[in-house]
């Protein structure tokens, strides 16, 4: 009983890592660059939620979706003009680049909006429901079908759709794909948009799962969806939800054990580990480079 209630409580809070490490995992797929500004865009979606709650006294899906049209374009943004301009130098270049968009964004949203924790606004009248085996609350249902639907509707654009197809052409061979007519700038801007988008609807689940947005929020999750990423296989859609939903679940499993201080200690030994045992991760192949 009580583990089948852990595992939920996982389920609902990895949805929301799953969410993260999908905007991770899709732009490696398309450019090879691991987006470590990623986990401040999830920040700012919390942020955007919040101030639009406030100020236009927006219900729950209203303020989901003006968080995601804005973080969309937050992330078009940063693409233009942080990592367009070293689309051919060196990997360790773009890298640092998108660890100083990281700090820029954390350091900008300090200096306006001060480091102090907010009380997101709890527009959802929360209630538990009992199932016999376990117990999920209204907020955490919420969480789980949104983040569900939405990695839902992700894999339909990639499968199904013409962008969806320019995308995975782009991430097989870029050249190639521009020789056939693919505004391949364009495809890698959707691609941040997307991923971008679902960061930002991660942000205003969590702000209502804790209660609680701060400025450095993004970090920790950042970092976590990155792992998930790596665990289920960097580049592979699927992968990342599987990662995340793992991650959450390992988390809420190892807190309930007592041994909350440990949770992300142990979030990083899986990373060690998973990078020494299967590098391309669980849903990976390996592939060996050609020098």
């Amino acid at each position: 009983m009580e583990f089948i209630q852990q595992l939920v409580n996982g389920l609902s809070l990895g949805s929301v890592y799953a969410l993260i490490a999908l905007g991770y995992t899709m732009v490696y797929g398309i450019i090879k660059l691991i987006n470590f500004a990623h986990g401040e865009v999830y920040m700012l979606g919390a942020f955007i939620g919040y101030f639009v709650i406030n100020t236009f006294q927006l219900s729950f899906f209203p303020a989901l979706l003006v968080s995601m049209l804005a973080c969309a374009a937050i992330g078009v943004i940063i693409e233009f003009l942080a990592y367009r301009p070293l689309r051919n130098s060196t990997r360790i270049a773009a890298l640092i680049t998108a660890i100083g968009v990281s700090f820029l964004l954390q350091n900008l949203m300090i200096y306006f909006v001060k480091s102090d924790r907010r009380a997101f606004p709890q527009i959802i009248r929360n209630q538990n429901y009992d199932l016999k085996l376990f117990t999920i609350s209204k907020i955490e249902l919420l969480i789980l079908s949104t983040a569900v639907i939405l990695m839902i509707l992700l894999q339909l654009v990639v499968k199904y759709t013409k962008m969806g197809k320019a995308m995975r052409a782009v991430s097989v061979d870029a050249d190639a794909a521009q020789l056939m007519g693919i505004n391949v700038n364009r495809t890698i801007s959707f691609t941040f948009a997307i991923g971008s988008a679902l960061a930002g609807a991660g942000g205003v689940l969590i702000g209502l799962y804790y209660n609680s947005i701060d400025p450095m929020m993004g970090v920790a999750p950042g970092l976590k969806a990155f792992i998930a990423a790596v665990l289920g296989g960097i580049g592979i859609i699927p992968g990342a939800a599987l990662g995340g939903f793992t991650i959450g679940v390992v988390e809420t499993i190892v807190s309930a054990l007592g041994y909350t201080a440990y949770k992300d200690a142990v979030v990083y030994a899986i990373l060690i580990i998973i990078l020494l045992i299967r590098p391309s991760g669980l849903l990976g192949k390996n592939v060996k480079e050609k020098v």
